[in-house]
């Protein structure tokens, strides 16, 4: 009794002193201290050329960072949002006062009309993904269909109105601008909100009159602080991005996709690579993690810190390609494809190209060259309207407000008036909104019209579609009547007392969404812009003027005070910036503009070269993605973030004749000793096709002669052979052009099948096993004599023809193509060398069909003047023209190998929609010249649109 009584009055002392003595001292600095384990990035790996020149490095920088780390217990939802943002707010005006920005890699951006959009394709799994995560589900399939449905905009109000989830932004008080600033930042942390002693980055690679302002502050921003990061940085952006790719935050799907053992090593706020090599390697290029003890009290704020491993650089890795090498082939491309645009310019509006009858006829009208600067948003519009905006800038704006509310009112009274003229009976401009309304606003957008229950031979979709014989308003009545509508998206758009089952009711619904709709829309925006410039609305001089307005060119006041007084028309002030390269041909987007080079070694596979055109800057989506920057790539017409050396699929056109001619050598439908005549036109098949050189003729040639002047009808011929049965080969009387024997003896499906035989030989029946995504290569299945030149439906990519020409230049050993050279250890000590990979080796070519395509290839170059300035220097080639339609210009390609005796290196090119092969190989011989060291760079690369002589040749 005496130990306890003695125990209690311990126990009660005890007690006393902590709830009395010292309860309110114990509930001021109460401190749960909780140990949590952070990992810290190692320094991601460098990756640099053949010869050690730097293409991805790292640099040490201060960063924004905010944590939510306050004692909100007890505050409301409220009340604690109103904190959080109003320091949000204070960050905001620090950083972009002292000229930094918040990072903006929110999957919402403002387009040019001032409304929210996604930067991802509406129905993409990307923007599914998005969703999920807006709404906290770890799949997509949980998604409701009416989350599904949620428009930027919808996410927008719920993250600042959700009562649960919500931010707590006055939608009100703030400009959208603003408002999506404070929702990026705000989604940003909550994406960390089980784990608040993870900072969230701001604003990156910051100033240091930002870091100062942020430092003398700290006390009033809770949770804000400066650190060290490690930024991903590209030397030289634009001439490596389609191969390096870059880095980001992985998301939620990248994580998911890994199996277990790969996820072990990544968390969900790792850097990753997101894109190109970046990506492929990024095993390779993780340095190993380190760790921190966190001591962390119950609200998530640090206490104490305590490092257990020290994080670690990753491995290096050498390219095989050549930087100085890269660099010139796009410059060399870029000045060739600005000189064609220049060539092919013509001071003509509303131009009709439907009307062509041959492809080499097509011009670039001026007036879409200044619409290309609204459409591909070189031009920003909504600025237009800001209180800033200049006066050039404000004459447009008035202009386009005027004309939009006309033409939305223009085709609402289409669709009020059942009496409304035919599709057909409308103007072109007319025709342009009422297709848009259709294909765009109500199919691909909102999905309203559900093309997967439409009747295609039903009679009125057939009239609208295709015959253009009836008004909008009696397709869509008919559409509804139909089910082909989806009611169900125009509730809102509806009386609450109208009735689904009430035609008249339900397409005033649909009216009434497609004027609210097309009063925001910012597609339908671009639409009008292009026909207030084809109908002089807008004037050229106007779209100059705002391209120095808006700093798109350096402000030069002489010419800005020359347009306006007409001194110097608009046509060719356009003109002159092309030629200076001032505006290039990636920016505008129009055919032609884009373009491909890839290099090879002849004797490993090693790509030397890979270039796409246009380029882009991976800066800006390295780290922490520019989302407005991210957004107007995806919008521009020329697809910089598509790479067109191993993605762009087109015919390969003549490149394909030396396989053709092997092919025949091989064989034996023809011997090096053959002549086959060329008269023009080939008859043996139905319709009959001509030479390139139509109406002239080649007369006789054998094959080498074949190859050197490209005739199209000695390789249908060839086709045409392979095609043959046995006993039709054995009668000798191939000399017949009639083409009596074709019906009994020939089978375009055997030609095809050699040929394909061939293609596989030579690599064109898989991927090139480069390390970048690659599309399938097609080989053709169709009419065996018009795929023997390489049309029919070949379609391969500038790598496939790359290592296809490398197999011709070594005679036969067909590698697999890579990009990397070696992978060393931050030291420098080798831990992987890329080795030489064979596909196979064609055995049973013989040395005389070599020698025999050889020769042909050599004479390609020593027979035409365009090669004169290679000085004797020994290159081998074949041009190639693949025709798309008579309304677009031909493609233009170019391979060859070099020196012919002895190769050591293969190359492949090609313009899209470049008119000739002529200036594709002008591109193969001065990259040969630079390479082998005939001219310097300066001569070759003169920093102006290449000079293009117009030869009026078709092509080849």
């Amino acid at each position: 009794m005496i130990a306890f009584c003695v125990m209690s009055a311990i126990l009660v002392q005890r007690v006393f002193y902590l709830q009395i003595v010292k309860g309110q001292e114990y509930l001021d600095d109460y401190k749960l201290q909780i140990q949590k384990t952070k990992e810290v990035q190692g320094t991601r790996g460098r990756i640099l050329d053949r010869n050690g020149v730097v293409l991805a490095d790292n640099k040490l920088a201060y960063s924004v960072t905010i944590e939510d780390n306050g004692d909100y217990s007890n505050s409301t939802t409220a009340e604690k949002n109103q904190i959080i943002n109003e320091t949000v707010l204070k960050v905001i005006d620090i950083v972009e006062s002292n000229g930094d920005s918040i990072i903006n890699n929110f999957k919402i951006v403002l387009n040019d009309n001032g409304e929210y959009q996604y930067t991802m394709d509406e129905d993409s799994t990307q923007k599914l993904r998005f969703l999920a995560d807006i709404f906290g589900y770890a799949t997509i399939d949980k998604l409701s269909d009416e989350q599904k449905a949620y428009t930027a905009e919808d996410i927008i109000n719920y993250l600042c109105t959700d009562k649960r989830w919500g931010y707590g932004i006055d939608q009100e008080e703030f400009s959208k601008e603003m408002v999506l600033k404070m929702v990026n930042i705000r989604y940003a942390m909550s994406l960390n909100r089980y784990q608040k002693y993870v900072a969230t980055t701001v604003a990156s690679d910051v100033s240091e009159e930002t870091k100062a302002a942020i430092m003398e502050n700290i006390d009033t921003l809770q949770g804000v602080n400066i650190a060290e990061d490690s930024l991903r940085v590209y030397p030289d952006s634009k001439y490596f991005a389609s191969i390096l790719g870059y880095t980001g935050t992985i998301s939620q799907e990248e994580y998911d996709s890994m199996d277990k053992e790969t996820q072990e090593r990544y968390s969900l706020t790792d850097i990753v690579g997101k894109a190109g090599l970046e990506q492929v390697l990024d095993e390779t290029l993780q340095g190993p993690k380190g760790e921190i003890k966190l001591y962390v009290n119950s609200v998530g704020k640090i206490i104490e810190t305590d490092e257990v491993s020290e994080a670690k650089a990753g491995n290096d890795v050498y390219l095989s390609i050549d930087a100085n090498l890269q660099k010139a082939a796009y410059d060399l491309l870029e000045e060739k494809i600005a000189g064609i645009v220049v060539a092919k310019m013509a001071n003509v509006m509303n131009y009709d190209r439907s009307q062509l009858t041959d492809e080499s006829d097509v011009i670039i009208p001026i007036d879409d060259v200044y619409n290309a600067f609204i459409s591909n948003e070189i031009l920003d519009t909504g600025h237009f309207e800001d209180p800033d905006a200049k006066s050039t800038e404000q004459a447009v704006y008035q202009a386009y407000i005027t004309r939009h509310e006309e033409v939305i009112s223009e085709v609402l009274e289409q669709l009020g008036n059942p009496n409304a003229p035919a599709y057909k009976e409308c103007s072109k401009e007319m025709q342009a909104y009422l297709s848009y309304v259709i294909s765009d606003l109500l199919t691909t957008n909102a999905k309203i019209l559900q093309t997967d229950k439409i009747d295609t031979k039903d009679k009125t979709y057939l009239a609208w579609e295709e015959d253009e014989t009836i008004s909008l308003y009696t397709y869509l009545n008919y559409a509804i009547s139909q089910n082909w509508i989806d009611t169900s998206k125009l509730k809102e758009y509806m009386d609450e007392e109208s009735s689904y089952s009430d035609l008249g009711e339900t397409y005033q619904g649909l009216v009434n969404f497609i004027g609210k709709k097309l009063s925001t829309d910012s597609g339908f925006e671009k639409l009008i812009y292009k026909y207030m410039i084809k109908t002089g609305r807008i004037t050229g001089t106007q779209i100059c003027l705002l391209l120095y307005e808006q700093e798109v060119l350096d402000y030069d006041e002489t010419q800005y005070n020359n347009l306006v007084s007409g001194a110097t028309g608009p046509y060719d002030f356009i003109r002159g910036k092309i030629q200076t390269l001032e505006i290039t041909p990636g920016q505008l987007g129009l055919e032609p503009c884009t373009g491909s080079v890839v290099v090879t070694d002849v004797n490993t596979g090693e790509v030397l070269a890979c270039v796409s055109y246009p380029g882009y800057d991976n800066n800006r989506l390295a780290n922490s993605m520019d989302s407005d920057y991210y957004s107007q790539l995806r919008q521009n017409q020329a697809a910089p973030l598509y790479n067109n050396a191993t993605q762009e699929r087109t015919a390969p056109g003549s490149t394909y004749k030396p396989l053709v001619a092997t092919a025949g050598l091989t064989e034996g439908v023809i011997s090096s000793d053959t002549y086959l005549n060329c008269s023009g036109v080939y008859k043996k098949v139905s319709p009959n096709p001509k030479c390139w050189f139509y109406p002239s003729s080649h007369g006789s040639l054998n094959v080498s002669g074949a190859i050197q002047k490209s005739c199209n009808l000695f390789f249908y011929e060839v086709g045409y052979r392979l095609g043959l049965t046995n006993d039709a080969l054995n009668e000798n009387d191939l000399s017949d052009t009639s083409g009596e024997a074709t019906a009994t003896r020939y089978s375009s499906d055997k030609g095809l099948a050699v040929l394909k035989q061939y293609a596989t030989l030579f690599g064109l029946g898989q991927k090139t096993g480069i390390e970048i995504p690659e599309s399938e290569p097609q080989i053709s299945d169709q009419d065996a004599v018009r795929s023997a030149i390489g049309q029919g439906t070949n379609n391969y990519t500038t790598t496939q023809l790359a290592r296809y020409i490398t197999a011709v230049a070594n005679r036969g050993t067909v590698y697999n193509l890579t990009l990397i050279d070696k992978v060393t250890t931050v030291e420098g000590d080798v831990i992987e060398q890329s080795e030489p990979s064979a596909l196979n080796q064609i055995e049973n070519v013989s040395n005389n069909t070599w020698d025999a395509v050889h020769q042909g290839m050599r004479a390609v170059v020593t027979s035409s003047s365009t090669y004169s300035s290679l000085n004797g220097f020994a290159m081998s080639g074949k041009t190639g023209t693949a025709q798309q339609s008579k309304s677009h210009a031909n493609h233009g390609l170019f391979v060859g190998f070099a020196p012919s005796d002895e190769p050591e290196i293969a190359f492949a090119i090609r313009i899209k929609n470049g008119y000739e092969s002529l200036y594709v190989s002008e591109i193969g011989r001065d990259l040969m010249r630079y390479y082998y060291g005939l001219a310097d760079r300066n001569e070759l690369i003169t920093g102006h649109a290449a000079e293009i002589t117009v030869t009026g040749v078709h092509g080849d």
